[in-house]
């Protein structure tokens, strides 16, 4: 049986009757982000950010596609006001927060990505902290009533899958790209990584309605 929440964002998803001007203004927001990295030539930083971004994507997938199977609720759903549901835990104005997390999680890191405080290294510090902060926002957003955890197993009573599943992937991937010692090798698995992404919503969305 489809929850409650569920039900409400079925009934918006994809509705642009509900779209914004503030998503015009997000939207300049991601730009310049990106447009100011790419003029400083941070090319890494830009590959790194879009490396994130892709990550929620795969994971806003996997989401979409177990409410699909399960008939009842997504891991994650979204509740109150939104410019655009994109998918079913996903709006636009998360995807547009997304794309800047990972370019912001890259500033700050050491030049020297072999450093280690306490025998581990500096950019596994960066991922887990990050991700226990991302765990906590959502934390709030739960509590805001903006974010709804209808299974058992994942949310404050598991916080743990949030970390593990949620974001820790993000942030290690997101470091793991921008540490690579070409910028070849950037691209390629970027691009690999939204060409599967593309495959997947053409496939599980447009070709046989999942999600």
């Amino acid at each position: 049986m489809v929850s409650e929440a569920s039900a409400r964002s079925l009934a918006v998803l994809r509705d642009t009757s509900h779209m914004s001007w503030m998503v015009i203004p997000m939207l300049l927001v991601v730009l310049y982000v990106y447009f100011q990295e790419v003029e400083r030539g941070n090319f890494s930083r830009v590959l790194a950010g879009l490396a994130f971004w892709g990550m929620d994507w795969f994971n806003e997938i996997w989401n979409g596609l177990v409410f699909h199977f399960s008939g009842h609720a997504p891991v994650w759903g979204i509740a109150g006001d939104t410019s655009l549901l994109i998918l079913m835990g996903l709006n636009i104005e998360i995807t547009f927060m997304f794309a800047i997390t990972g370019v912001l999680a890259t500033l700050g890191l050491p030049k020297d990505k072999n450093l280690q405080w306490l025998g581990i290294n500096n950019r596994w510090w960066f991922a887990v902290i990050f991700s226990a902060m991302s765990v906590c926002v959502e934390m709030m957003l739960n509590a805001a009533g903006m974010l709804v955890w209808d299974w058992p197993w994942w949310g404050r009573s598991a916080p743990w899958g949030i970390f593990l599943l949620g974001y820790l992937p993000f942030y290690v991937v997101c470091y793991w790209v921008y540490d690579m010692d070409s910028m070849r090798k950037q691209i390629v698995t970027v691009g690999s990584l939204f060409a599967g992404l593309g495959a997947a919503l053409l496939v599980f969305g447009v070709g046989l309605g999942w999600l």
